[in-house]
């Protein structure tokens, strides 16, 4: 059976990127692999094996784009109030906490926040389907 290892995206600031993936998520480098026109950064955490590649084209100035087809990746927290507060006082911006709810029960609770290249990532509390 497959097993998905990790996701790749391409960074401007790769010092900003780091900061930024260690501060929201708890990520560190775990590989790292520099040639003359790229280099490519391994990042995760003790919560799993799952890596996010940051890729730094070097000498790249523009703006990615994100078309129409990126979503979002996201994690799980067991608090997202405390987490939303955290990433504020970290001078973050994230998006206002909501909920998903089906009548009165609830279904998730989350919010967005987004990486130094505009990169969405959601935040969701621990219950239910996510855990």
């Amino acid at each position: 059976m497959p097993k998905i290892i990790h996701s790749m995206i391409r960074v401007l600031d790769l010092d900003q990127s780091l900061k930024f993936y260690d501060q929201v998520l708890g990520l560190q480098r775990s590989h790292q692999l520099d040639f003359p026109d790229f280099t490519l950064v391994y990042l995760r955490n003790a919560e799993n094996d799952f890596e996010i590649e940051l890729t730094l084209n070097k000498g790249r100035e523009e703006p990615y784009t994100h078309g129409t087809g990126y979503g979002h990746i996201a994690v799980v927290v067991d608090d997202v109030a405390a987490e939303h507060a955290r990433l504020q006082g970290l001078g973050y911006e994230p998006a206002p906490i909501k909920e998903f709810k089906r009548g009165e029960e609830l279904l998730a609770r989350f919010f967005f926040i987004q990486d130094p290249d505009g990169y969405k990532i959601e935040v969701l509390e621990r219950h239910g389907h996510y855990r």
